[in-house]
């Protein structure tokens, strides 16, 4: 039986938080939300915000913006993770959390 796009993006999002958590990341998915943010990470006084995409899916400019906010306004980094064919992945980080001062 062929998975749905729903089932391959579902393993993509617990594959991210596999990598996240062996690097000693906090996480937690963000399931079925259909919302801009999929991974919410924390450690060390960051926190990572991710929308994770594969194949030929792109981020769409909503989604771009509803994420950029939500950096912005909690201070986070911003990334997409995008699996390629082959399942490598592309991380690209979209925005820089400010860091707060000393």
């Amino acid at each position: 039986m062929a998975r749905t796009r729903y089932a391959k993006g579902r393993e993509r999002e617990y594959r991210t938080m596999g990598i996240l958590r062996r690097e000693g990341w906090l996480v937690s998915r963000s399931a079925a939300s259909h919302g801009a943010v999929d991974i919410f990470a924390a450690r060390g006084g960051r926190l990572l915000l991710i929308q994770v995409k594969s194949g030929r899916a792109r981020v769409k400019r909503a989604e771009l913006t509803d994420l950029l906010s939500w950096g912005r306004n909690a201070n986070g980094d911003v990334e997409v993770w995008h699996f390629k064919d082959g399942g490598k992945v592309e991380k690209r980080r979209l925005y820089q959390a400010r860091q707060a001062p000393a």
